[in-house]
Order: structure tokens, then sequence, then C-alpha cells
């Protein structure tokens, strides 16, 4: 990403497989000079689980930000009004988070972010990480894709043979998605070679 002075909120939901490569591609973002606010899904900053201890990985990314996490549904409702966020990054996000964006539920920090984010008619970037993008979830995605200011990471199936209906965002591609965003762009092509 080119170096820019503005901020972004990046919203990280329970697919905890794909935390160390968010990690990464946050710490390229500040690297780049961006502000990156880091918020959190209910299970992102509880769950502990065999990627790791919730409360370190919260730590970790309050550390490289330099901002406090936002935590609460109450602490999320301000990016509306303020309208602080240039931009607004769920990375990953989940299936279930894509379903309820979808539907327009709000009970989560990370979808009231959304929710309050979208008011301001600002670009909100999907990074998606899904076990069933092409099962259940696959109308969810075909109807974000239409609705205004949301944009993808360019995704694709991360394991065909043992999980044919899971794709993942590449990551990699998230500064670039951004910077398209911002200009009213979606990066194409959006569905790209399996991992």
């Amino acid at each position: 990403m080119k170096k820019y002075d503005i901020t972004v909120g990046i919203a990280i939901t329970g697919s905890f497989c794909t935390f160390d490569k968010i990690t990464t591609v946050i710490e390229t973002l500040v690297e780049d000079g961006v502000h990156v606010i880091p918020i959190f899904s209910d299970h992102a900053k509880t769950l502990n689980t065999r990627f790791g201890q919730a409360d370190e990985f919260v730590k970790q990314i309050e550390k490289i930000t330099g901002h406090e996490a936002i935590l609460t549904i109450p602490d999320a409702e301000p990016i509306g009004p303020k309208g602080y966020l240039d931009a607004l990054v769920i990375a990953p996000c989940t299936g279930n988070t894509m379903a309820k964006l979808c539907n327009g539920i709000t009970d989560t920090p990370v979808l009231m972010a959304a929710k309050a984010h979208l008011r301001n008619e600002k670009p909100l970037i999907i990074s998606m990480s899904s076990n069933d993008a092409l099962g259940m979830n696959l109308k969810n995605i075909g109807m974000l894709m239409n609705m205004k200011n949301i944009y993808f990471v360019p995704f694709g199936q991360d394991n065909y043979q043992k999980k044919p209906n899971s794709m993942i965002a590449h990551v990699e591609l998230i500064a670039e998605t951004v910077e398209a965003a911002l200009e009213g762009r979606q990066i194409q092509p959006i569905v790209r070679s399996p991992f």
C-alpha cells in the first residue's frame, strides 16, 4: 500500500486459524503509516483455542496498532456519528458474520461497527474465511456483493478436496483492496486461483 495518512478499522471475527495472517497484514498497514483501529467480535476476544489465548491476541494487536481495541457494542456505535474511519475491513469475516451483516443483524461489536460505518457511506471491505462460502452462505455473499459501499478482498477455495464449500480471502490483497475501495472500485478478479 502507498504511504497513506488514513484511519482503517480492522474488525476481527472468529476464524481463529487466520489470526497469524491477519496479524502480519496489520503490521504491514501500520508500517505503511495507516492508523489501524482494532475491533473484536465477542468470540475473537474471549475464546481460547488451539491457535492461541484470546487475551494475549487482543494485547498483541493493541500493541502493534498503538490503539485500544473496541470490544463492546456501545464502544463501536460512535463510529457512525463520529465518522473517524476512512475504511473498515472485516478480516477475517466468517460466514456467520456475513449472514448477519446481510440480514441487518447487529449483535456483536464488529457488526455494530459495520452498521455504524456504512451509515457514513464509506467503504466496508470483507476478507472472508468461511467453510460454507459455496454452500449455505453463497446467497449471502451474492447479496453483499450487490450492496452499496461493500467490497470484497479477492478469494478462492482453500482446500477443495477436503472442504469443497470453503473459501478464504487472499489476505495479502487487503491493502490493495482498501486502496481501490477508497476510490469506489472493486479490484478484479474477485474469485482467484485456489491456494
